[in-house]
């Protein structure tokens, strides 16, 4: 038996995620940002003369806070994100992720002062995305009703706290995951 490579999109996103992560985890250090934060950052507020702003808007999510961040991460990108890659392809689960980092981000810009690093918002789209992934034409499945509540209602309760976790992410991420799905499958389907 050999090692496939069976979900590249997925598989190649993860290593980005490590390859950032783990350059920045090694540099930070004394309250210094790591070696590639100023682009993998995306800041609370966007200058359109600096090149940086314009990397950390699609780079972010490959940024994490710490090692906990990153596996918890991974961890469900690497369990959901072949499931999708084979159902919808890599071109249309790309288009979905890059749908959720440039909406949350842009959103992110306009609605809130603080910044925003990790991929929490892609893995609540491939949470949402896999909930619905066996939808019938005209049909709203439980499953995803379920998880669309549990998910996304948890993320709505957690953000009235102040811990340090962008909610309004997940939630964006939860938002296009269902929107994208449906019409992802409502094509498939007619």
């Amino acid at each position: 038996m050999k090692i496939s490579y069976n979900s590249p999109l997925v598989l190649n996103f993860s290593l980005a995620c490590i390859v950032v992560s783990v350059l920045n985890f090694l540099t930070r250090t004394n309250g210094l940002n790591g070696i590639l934060d100023p682009i993998s950052s995306l800041g609370g507020s966007f200058s359109f003369g600096n090149i940086t702003d314009y990397l950390s808007l699609f780079l972010y999510p490959l940024n994490h806070a710490n090692p906990a961040h990153l596996l918890g991460n991974l961890s469900f990108i690497l369990l959901l994100g072949p499931i999708l890659e084979e159902k919808y392809g890599k071109r249309k689960l790309a288009q979905a992720v890059l749908l959720t980092i440039i909406a949350t981000a842009i959103l992110n810009i306009l609605l809130f002062s603080s910044g925003i690093i990790g991929a929490s918002g892609i893995v609540f789209t491939f949470i949402i995305l896999v909930s619905i992934t066996n939808s019938q034409a005209n049909s709203i499945p439980l499953t995803f009703i379920i998880i669309f509540f549990l998910y996304v209602g948890k993320e709505v309760y957690a953000g009235f706290s102040d811990d340090q976790i962008s909610q309004f992410g997940h939630i964006m991420g939860g938002i296009v995951g269902a929107i994208y799905g449906f019409a992802m499958n409502r094509k498939t389907i007619t």
